[in-house]
């Protein structure tokens, strides 16, 4: 098995100072702030750090990408911090959660992040990718994302393990599984925008 710091390396190089930072800020203010559950701290790079890294491979070099429903920052700031060639925007309506993430950024010190606050229905630019990791069901996220995206865009929704059922259910979207080396299978439904 391959270590943390190997994987760390491998997958946020240059910014390893950086995800660490973040993943420090998530264990302690995250917990305390209830941004992350109590029992969360011994398993955040496991489960929310490096779970948030196999949508990645969907992701074209160069582009915007709308995370929507931040919350705590995921996967937007672990998306931002292992590409930087993306230019990532945290949408996140809460004023606490605002506030969480804008004291992460400047922890973390990325020039290619930043924050929105309001629903992903006040965005008014268009962007190739929006993410979305835990927010709402796919029905629902097509609904309050099909605004945002480019002619062409994709929306990538990432699930838990019934993502293939999800979306069996829904016309039009596809379901991946993504192996990684040595990270937690990726589950990811899309639906890529006419145009």
């Amino acid at each position: 098995m391959v270590s943390r710091e190997t994987l760390i390396s491998r997958y946020f190089p240059g910014r390893e100072r950086q995800i660490g930072a973040y993943a420090d800020f998530l264990t302690s203010a995250g917990i305390e702030r209830g941004l992350i559950g109590p029992k969360e701290g011994d398993i955040i790079w496991e489960r929310h750090i490096f779970n948030c890294l196999p949508v990645l491979s969907l992701i074209p070099k160069g582009v915007k990408v709308i995370d929507i429903g931040s919350g705590a920052g995921l996967p937007g700031i672990p998306i931002a911090l292992a590409r930087p060639d993306l230019t990532v925007v945290l949408v996140e309506p809460l004023q606490r959660r605002v506030d969480f993430l804008n004291e992460a950024l400047g922890i973390i010190e990325s020039d290619n992040v930043t924050v929105f606050r309001g629903r992903a229905q006040d965005v008014k630019t268009k962007s190739e990718v929006v993410t979305a990791r835990a927010v709402a069901p796919m029905e629902k996220l097509i609904i309050i994302t099909r605004h945002l995206l480019k002619p062409g865009g994709v929306l990538l929704a990432i699930k838990g393990e019934s993502a293939q059922e999800e979306a069996m259910r829904v016309p039009g979207t596809q379901f991946h599984e993504i192996d990684m080396d040595d990270l937690p299978q990726g589950r990811v439904i899309s639906l890529r925008k006419p145009g």
